[in-house]
C-alpha cells in the first residue's frame, strides 16, 4: 500500500466515525465495530469487490438477512376474509 492509499483509507474511516460519534467524539472507540463492518461489507470502487467476500469467500450475513419474513394477506386467508368483511361493513355504513 502506498501512503496515498493509507491516507485515503484513514480519511474514509475518520468520516464514518465522525458521523456516528457524539459531538465531542469521546465515544469513537465504541463506533469502530460498526464502521469496520460497514467498510468491509460495502462494494469498494477501486476493486469493485466487497472486502468481506474476498477474505471469507462468501457473502456477509447482514442483520436484515436474518429477519423473519412478513406475513402478507395472501399467506393468511382468515385475516384477509375478516379484513374484507370489515371493509364491506364500512362501505355499507358510508352509504347511509
Amino acid at each position: 500500500m502506498t501512503n496515498g492509499q493509507i491516507e485515503r483509507f484513514n480519511a474514509t474511516m475518520d468520516a464514518k466515525i465522525a458521523a456516528l460519534s457524539n459531538e465531542k467524539r469521546t465515544n469513537w472507540d465504541e463506533q469502530l465495530p460498526f464502521v469496520t463492518f460497514n467498510y468491509n461489507t460495502s462494494i469498494h470502487t477501486t476493486t469493485g469487490q466487497i472486502p468481506f467476500e474476498l477474505m471469507h469467500g462468501r457473502s456477509p450475513i447482514l442483520p436484515f438477512d436474518q429477519q423473519q419474513p412478513l406475513i402478507t394477506l395472501s399467506q393468511d386467508p382468515e385475516h384477509r376474509l375478516k379484513l374484507n368483511q370489515y371493509l364491506s361493513t364500512l362501505t355499507e355504513q358510508a352509504k347511509i
